[in-house]
């Protein structure tokens, strides 16, 4: 026999025998014409075919240990897809959920929100200025007994002056999203 047996590789490579027979079938051990392994070239083959991340597990590491450069780089690469991805699916669940919004969308219905609110408030003082000034006229004549006039057009007035000083107020309030 030139080289080991699949038992006597395993233990050398820290395989397992259904390893070692896996890495055969699929190419990647080099084998004498006796059948035997040879295992300073298999080495070498197991090594340039195998994922760095899977070498690493093959040995018992979990694939997050430094080693060579490439190594290292395909490794933190390798975490760092499979953190995007995770990422992804909470992201995914979340709208599904109705938990997470589009942040422009929201923006969007905030500020379409407070314009028509504010168009509510610009419009409020002429569709009821006439009626609080027969109302004020009521109340004086019947606490009174005089006779007063309230012109429509000056409630009106009045009451749009202090209606823009309050949107005034309330336009310097900023809604943080963030």
């Amino acid at each position: 026999m030139k080289g080991m047996s699949e038992r006597e590789y395993a233990a050398h490579s820290g395989l397992s025998r259904g390893g070692v027979q896996k890495a055969r079938k699929n190419g990647r051990l080099v084998v004498h014409d006796d059948g035997s392994i040879n295992a300073a070239a298999s080495d070498v083959r197991r090594a340039e075919m195998t994922a760095p991340d899977q070498q690493r597990r093959s040995l018992g590491g979990d694939g997050l240990a430094s080693g060579a450069g490439e190594t290292s780089s395909y490794i933190k690469a390798r975490t760092l897809l499979t953190v995007y991805a995770a990422q992804d699916k909470q992201i995914a669940v979340q709208k599904k959920k109705g938990t997470l919004v589009d942040r422009a969308r929201a923006e969007t219905l905030v500020f379409r929100l407070a314009r028509q609110e504010r168009d509510v408030w610009v419009t409020w003082p002429g569709r009821v200025a006439a009626l609080m000034a027969a109302q004020i006229m009521a109340e004086v004549e019947r606490q009174s007994g005089a006779s007063v006039t309230i012109e429509t057009a000056i409630m009106q007035r009045v009451l749009e002056a202090h209606v823009r000083e309050q949107l005034d107020a309330l336009a310097d309030l900023r809604v943080s999203l963030a």
